[in-house]
């Protein structure tokens, strides 16, 4: 079985393609969209539609089709239950640079041990809620014109910002679950932020979640 069938709904031939989806999995297909739209996969007509579509949805073959001409995203959706993607090996050093643009690491995706990040009038997304956690730190240097960089935690990360100059942007740490969890990763951010921001903070609530009033995922976890 390839990635991408294993990012999908399992479609009708395995049983499940008939099956009820949760608000969880209308969610996850709604996520996809939005990241496909961002990469220039979708226009705004379509993500549109295809949204509608998602949060009216009924089964998982509702939602495959939905993602069916889209690559496999690490946050699209899901592996078939049963099933495990293989885990990369951890590099020594990642570097992204995005100028009127957007990139992002989400999913089942392998910590390395450096990180360079550039953002000038674009957006960098590191989404550590299902990360592979190798080693127990993490260095990032940072630059930040007039756009963003947005670090996603869960319990167990700390992420230290003290070494990054700010001018006219801002900084910003949300770890609410304390100094009580042990800590599985360690984030240091180094660098300079100008006109943008830097952010590291826990998920937010789905919409169906909040409408639910759901516990906050930190909270689960925790």
């Amino acid at each position: 079985m390839s990635d991408q069938d294993q990012a999908r709904p399992a479609a009708s031939g395995d049983g499940r393609g008939a099956l009820r989806v949760s608000h969880e999995d209308r969610d996850e297909v709604a996520e996809a969209l939005r990241v496909a739209a961002g990469d220039g996969r979708l226009s705004s007509d379509e993500l549109d539609e295809r949204l509608e579509r998602a949060l009216t949805a009924r089964t998982y073959d509702d939602l495959a089709v939905l993602v069916a001409d889209l690559p496999p995203a690490g946050h699209a959706l899901s592996p078939v239950p049963g099933t495990q993607l293989p885990t990369a090996p951890a590099k020594e050093l990642i570097k992204i640079h995005v100028t009127s643009g957007h990139s992002q690491r989400v999913g089942r995706w392998t910590v390395p041990a450096r990180m360079g990040l550039v953002a000038r009038s674009g957006h960098i997304k590191l989404d550590f809620t299902q990360a592979v956690i190798t080693q127990p730190t993490l260095h990032i240097d940072a630059e930040v014109s007039s756009g963003h960089i947005v670090m996603i935690t869960r319990p167990g990360i700390a992420v230290d910002m003290d070494d990054v100059s700010v001018r006219s942007g801002q900084v910003k740490v949300r770890a609410p679950w304390g100094d009580g969890v042990p800590v599985s990763l360690r984030i240091t951010v180094a660098g300079k932020c100008g006109s943008g921001h830097i952010v590291a903070r826990p998920p937010r609530r789905s919409f169906w979640q909040w409408l639910r009033r759901a516990p906050q995922p930190y909270a689960i976890a925790a």
